[in-house]
């Protein structure tokens, strides 16, 4: 085997979806890469920007970090930026209406679980850990107005959310157009030699190589993933869509989220099990000559929760969800909570953690999401008392809580 073909070959692992995209010069660049590193006795800096504008990394998200972890497998650095500067700016690809601002104070206790999430799938003893608020807070006002020269307005009119706000007569705010620039300057901060990012970043990303060639470095390989479709079948999943699977979900949650999934939807989750190609086709098949696309869905969910849990605490939730669904059944194991003095359901649901907010109790309870000893509650100031004691709230199809 050549050397090149040597190269090619390594290159062709990290190739995770038919769809993914590597710019410039495809496979062929990376293999370049590869070998320069191996002669230069260097691993690459492959960086991934998360913003931390929810508590939740989800199933998205592990569509770059699988990937990063198959670099890290063939002995590369993993670079993560932590986007405590960015968050607070709120990245506008893809998306027709502004973020809401974050404070740095909301940003940075979003992010306080990240690395423990990430470590579900990466070593985090052999990645870079770095927070892009340690470099562009200290940004002059001289040092971005000569980044802004970079960039054209012609050139952001021209990017697609941008232009078509425009065009629909919707605000387009100035911090939003900089966010380009700042992402960018991130590969500059960190040496980049590539960046990976969903399809719906191709501009950010590839304007970072741009800024890079403006520092005199070499401007970095780009590695574009398809998005992971959230459950409600029609946006990506995303924290702002609210239609994702956390990492952090129990078993019972990440379970009851994948069955889910609707049906079309589910073999774009196969990619990010161990099940190959092979076995996602003949699963087709299966379902094409009668097989019911539930039992499919189950060994899907039974994989994604194996991956994070085992395949013991798999097969509990497995269970849990066949009592509650098709047997009308409460699962054996919920967690408990133990009621001291009288409380309003909201206050007990706030508490308990089963809700972000009381806001959030009251809206279930008004949309009949809320039930205790399985009788629908309409009052959310309604009173729990010692009298509830070891009775059940359900919360959603999914969440129970004992009190006791």
């Amino acid at each position: 085997m050549s050397e090149n073909e040597k190269y090619i070959k390594l290159a062709s692992q990290l190739i995770m979806f038919k769809e993914q995209v590597f710019l410039p010069n495809g496979l062929s660049e990376i293999a370049r890469l590869l070998e320069k590193a191996d002669k230069e006795k260097r691993q690459l800096r492959v960086k991934l920007g998360i913003d931390p504008t929810n508590p939740d990394l989800h199933l998205g998200h592990t569509v770059c970090l699988y990937l990063l972890k198959r670099f890290q497998d063939l002995g590369h650095l993993p670079v993560l930026i932590i986007g405590g500067f960015t968050a607070m700016v709120g990245d506008p690809s893809g998306r027709n209406e502004s973020r809401p601002a974050l404070t740095h104070e909301q940003v940075m206790e979003n992010a306080k679980s990240y690395l423990n999430q990430v470590s579900k799938i990466l070593d985090i003893n052999k990645i870079e850990v770095q927070n892009n608020y340690d470099w562009l807070s200290k940004l002059t006002s001289t040092e971005l107005l000569q980044l802004a020269h970079l960039i054209t307005v012609n050139q952001l009119v021209g990017k697609e959310a941008f232009g078509s706000r425009i065009e629909q007569g919707e605000p387009l705010y100035l911090h939003e157009v900089l966010y380009p620039i700042l992402q960018g300057y991130d590969s500059v901060a960190v040496r980049s030699d590539i960046e990976i990012g969903g399809i719906d970043q191709t501009y950010n990303v590839l304007f970072g190589r741009h800024v890079q060639k403006h520092f005199n470095q070499e401007p970095q390989l780009v590695i574009l993933n398809p998005l992971l479709i959230g459950l409600d079948g029609s946006k990506k999943m995303s924290k702002s869509f609210n239609n994702y699977i956390a990492l952090n979900d129990t078993p019972d949650e990440m379970f009851g989220k994948t069955m889910s999934i609707p049906d079309e939807l589910m073999f774009n989750y196969f990619s990010l099990t161990s099940y190959t190609q092979d076995d996602a086709n003949q699963f087709k098949l299966d379902i094409d000559k009668g097989k019911n696309p539930r039992d499919i869905k189950m060994l899907l969910a039974c994989e994604i929760v194996s991956q994070f849990y085992g395949q013991g605490m798999a097969g509990n939730a497995k269970e849990n969800f066949i009592k509650q669904f098709q047997k009308n059944e409460i699962p054996d194991s919920i967690e408990e909570f133990s009621l001291n003095e009288p409380l309003k359901v909201i206050d007990l649901m706030y508490l308990a953690q089963l809700v972000p907010s009381k806001s959030e109790a009251k809206r279930l309870i008004d949309h009949g999401g809320v039930k205790l000893k399985s009788v629908r509650v309409t009052d959310p100031n309604l009173l729990i008392t010692k009298n509830d004691k070891d009775s059940v709230l359900q919360i959603g199809k999914r969440k129970f809580i004992k009190i006791v």
